[in-house]
C-alpha cells in the first residue's frame, strides 16, 4: 500500500518542478558558446521572403507582448469540386462525390443556360454547396436563392467582381453595371454568402504571404466602402467568404490562415460589420509539377494538413495531376481520400484550434498580420486596391516577388524533389491532356491581368525538348 501510495504522490506532482526555468538569453548564450565563434546571426537567423527573421529556436518570452485574438471552426468539411459544362453531368459528379465522402460540393457553373435545379436536384441540407458562376447574374441567383429556400440548402454565393477584373483584365460587362448587378444579388434571401474574395491568385501568381493577405484585405476593402451605408450590406447579415491557395512552407501557411482571421476582424470593425468570414482552402498550383508528378500526393498532404491546423472551414484538395490531366476518376478519388484519412484516420478533426500556445506559430500570425496591415495602410493611401490594381502597381510588385521566389528555386534554395533536385533520368513523361505553360492570349484588356504561373515551367520545357 504504501508503494502505491508514493506513486500517486508522484504522479500528482508536476512533471517540470525539477527543472529549473531558463531564460531566452540562457538559451541564446549557450547556442553561441557552441558556434565556435561563427555570428549568430549570420549562421541561424534565416530571412524569409516576408521579411521576417526565423530564429534558431523560440521561447516563452516571445509572447509576452503577443495577443492573438484568433477566432477558429471547431470543425473543418472537406469540398469537391466540380466544372459544370451539362447540368445533367454535374449533378451525377455530385452524386458520386457525396458517395465517396464528399462533406461540401463547389460547383463552378460555365453558363447561363445550366439549369441549377437539375444540378442541385439531389442535394440534401447535410450538404454545404458553393456556387460559382462565370458570369455575373441576379436572375440566376434568384433561382439559387429558391432553391435554398424551397429545400433548406446551405448555399454560398462566391461573386467577386473585383477577382475577375484582376484575373481577365476586364469587368464581366463595366464597371458601373457589374456594381449595379452585385447590388442587386446582395438582396437575394435564403444564401448564406455573396462576396468572395480570390486570394489563390495572388499566390498562385507569386505573392508573398504578407502580399496575400494584405491585397485580399484591401481587396475586401473596396466591396466594404462600395456597400458602407447603403441600405442593403452583404456584410451585416453573412460572413465574407475567403478563397486561399495553400504553399509548401507548412508552418508560415498555418500562420496565413490564421492572421488572416486577425485582419480581417480588426478591418470589419471598422465597418461595425460582421467580424466573421468563411475560408475554403486549396493546394496551390505554383508549386505542382509535371516531372515526378507522384510527389504532388505529398505536397497537397501537407499543404491540407496546414489548413487544417490554421483553421479552414471548407478544404478542397488538389489531384495530383490537375495540372495536366483532364478531369478522371483516379486523381479525384485520390485527393478526396486524402482528405477522409486526415479527418477519420488521423483524427485532424479532433482538436480544436491545436496551433494556439505554440511559441513559433504565434510568434509569425502576430508578425504576419502586423505587416499585412501596414502594407493594406500603405494600399489605401495610395488610393486603394482598384486604383493600384489600374495603375498596375499589385502586378508589379507581384511580379517582384514572383522573380525572387523564382531565383531561389533556380539557385535550389527552394526545393521541389523530382523536379530542380533529384531529378531522374529516366523520368516518364506524363500525357499532357491541357495546356501546362503560359500561353500567350493577345487581347484588348483595361489593365494587365495578375498572371498565374508554376515554379517548375522553364525546367519541364526543357525536358520535354530533350525527350
Amino acid at each position: 500500500m504504501k508503494t502505491v501510495s508514493l506513486k500517486t504522490k508522484m504522479m500528482t506532482k508536476p512533471l517540470f518542478e525539477s527543472f529549473e526555468e531558463v531564460s531566452a538569453k540562457q538559451w541564446k548564450q549557450k547556442i553561441q558558446f557552441d558556434l565556435k565563434g561563427a555570428d549568430y546571426n549570420e549562421a541561424l537567423i534565416y530571412k524569409s521572403l516576408e521579411g521576417i527573421d526565423i530564429k534558431p529556436f523560440y521561447h516563452q518570452e516571445d509572447l509576452i507582448n503577443i495577443d492573438n485574438p484568433v477566432s477558429h471552426p471547431s470543425s473543418w468539411k472537406n469540398a469537391v469540386k466540380i466544372l459544370v459544362d451539362d447540368p445533367i453531368i454535374g449533378h451525377q459528379k455530385a452524386s458520386e462525390a457525396i458517395k465517396k465522402g464528399a462533406e461540401s460540393l463547389h460547383f463552378v457553373i460555365s453558363k447561363e443556360a445550366i439549369d441549377p435545379r437539375i444540378v442541385l436536384q439531389n442535394s440534401t441540407t447535410k450538404i454545404d454547396i458553393f456556387i460559382q458562376t462565370n458570369f455575373i447574374s441576379p436572375t440566376y441567383i434568384q433561382k439559387l436563392s429558391d432553391i435554398a429556400k424551397e429545400k433548406g440548402l446551405t448555399i454560398y454565393i462566391l461573386t467577386d467582381i473585383i477577382g475577375n477584373l484582376a484575373s481577365t483584365g476586364n469587368w464581366y460587362h463595366n464597371l458601373k453595371e457589374d456594381h449595379t448587378l452585385l447590388d442587386e444579388i446582395v438582396t437575394k434571401t435564403h444564401l448564406n454568402s455573396y462576396i468572395h474574395i480570390d486570394m489563390g491568385l495572388y499566390q498562385n501568381a507569386g505573392a508573398t504571404m504578407v502580399q496575400q493577405l494584405a491585397y485580399g484585405l484591401a481587396h475586401a476593402n473596396e466591396y466594404l466602402n462600395h456597400f458602407n451605408n447603403k441600405t442593403s450590406s452583404p456584410f451585416t447579415k453573412t460572413p465574407i467568404v475567403f478563397s486561399i491557395a495553400i504553399g509548401g512552407n507548412y508552418f508560415f501557411e498555418i500562420a496565413k490562415l490564421r492572421a488572416l482571421r486577425i485582419v480581417w476582424s480588426t478591418l470589419t470593425e471598422a465597418y461595425n460589420t460582421l467580424p466573421e468570414c468563411h475560408i475554403i482552402t486549396s493546394p496551390s498550383h505554383r508549386n505542382k509539377t509535371i516531372l515526378d508528378y507522384n510527389v504532388n500526393m505529398l505536397r497537397t498532404t501537407t499543404e491540407c494538413m496546414s489548413a487544417i491546423l490554421g483553421g479552414a472551414d471548407t478544404i478542397q484538395n488538389l489531384p495530383y495531376d490537375d495540372i495536366y490531366h483532364l478531369e478522371n476518376d483516379f486523381g479525384a478519388r485520390i485527393s478526396l481520400n486524402q482528405l477522409l484519412i486526415l479527418k477519420n484516420e488521423s483524427y485532424f478533426d479532433l482538436v480544436s484550434n491545436p496551433a494556439s500556445g505554440s511559441y513559433y506559430i504565434e510568434s509569425l500570425t502576430a508578425q504576419m498580420a502586423e505587416k499585412a496591415l501596414l502594407l493594406f495602410k500603405n494600399i489605401e493611401e495610395g488610393g486603394g486596391f482598384l486604383q493600384q490594381l489600374k495603375s498596375g502597381i499589385i502586378q508589379k510588385k507581384i511580379k517582384e516577388s514572383s522573380k525572387k521566389e523564382q531565383e531561389l528555386f533556380d539557385d535550389e534554395e527552394i526545393i521541389l524533389t523530382g523536379t530542380n533536385k533529384y531529378q531522374n533520368p529516366e523520368e516518364h513523361i506524363p500525357e499532357l491532356q491541357k495546356p501546362v505553360f503560359i500561353e500567350k492570349n493577345v487581347r484588348k484588356t483595361l489593365l494587365q491581368p495578375i498572371i498565374k504561373q508554376r515554379l517548375s515551367e522553364e525546367i519541364e520545357k526543357k525536358s520535354l525538348i530533350k525527350r
